[in-house]
């Protein structure tokens, strides 16, 4: 079977892309759920996983990153002391380790396969692994715009200023995180590219599943 990738600009329609893929394929959607499960098969505490996408990635500043990791998400565990008593142990889990985090568990997600992975640096991750599909879906601004507008209840301005900041944060989330990669390098990261401009959900989705189609499998020679 087969990985699927997908990286998007905000407002292009992937995620309802992807999810069709999944039910097309019968194939897994990857989020906080697909996440925990993979910790629980690998060991893993499933309480403490956190999803750092790039939807939770905000732009720093050349003083912001000055003043060192942020912190972006807290874990809890629990021990006992000699009375039994149980007491938690809080622990700050900054942006590098939540990186690290999401990279092991997308790395799993491939070795378990059959998944479609939106965002999350997965063109980087997974670059060059066989048996991987590596989708990037865009969208004309005024598609956009209208999409946004209409999922969200804002106005045409708000709905591009929303744009704007999100397709920055995932740019620069690849940026730092994945060793300065340029997101929108077509030839450099993905097989194919989709206009959801041209092609409308159920026409994008059946385009990746027959791509999938031909792809030699991950354990050919």
């Amino acid at each position: 079977m087969a990985v699927v990738t997908i990286s998007r600009q905000y407002g292009s329609g992937a995620d309802e892309v992807a999810a069709r893929v999944c039910d097309m394929l019968g194939y897994r959607y990857f989020d906080k759920g697909v996440m925990a499960r993979m910790a629980s098969e690998f060991g893993w505490s499933s309480s403490n996983i956190v999803d750092f996408s790039e939807e939770m990635y905000k732009v720093r500043g050349f003083l912001d990153r000055l003043r060192g990791p942020r912190v972006v998400a807290q874990t809890r565990t629990w021990t006992e002391d000699v009375s039994g008593r149980r007491i938690p142990d809080v622990a700050e889990l900054d942006e590098e380790q939540a990186i690290r985090m999401v990279r092991s568990t997308v790395e799993a997600a491939y070795e378990d396969d059959n998944v479609v992975i939106v965002g999350r640096g997965g063109q980087a991750i997974l670059k060059g692994k066989p048996g991987v599909l590596h989708v990037r879906i865009e969208a004309p601004m005024e598609d956009r715009v209208r999409r946004i507008r209409d999922q969200e209840g804002v106005d045409q301005r708000d709905a591009q200023r929303h744009i704007t900041a999100r397709d920055r944060a995932a740019e620069d989330y690849l940026k730092r995180f994945y060793g300065g990669i340029d997101w929108a390098d077509w030839a450099q990261h993905y097989h194919v590219i989709i206009n959801t401009g041209c092609w409308d959900t159920e026409a994008a989705a059946h385009l990746i599943v027959n791509a999938v189609s031909y792809l030699p499998p991950a354990d050919a020679d």
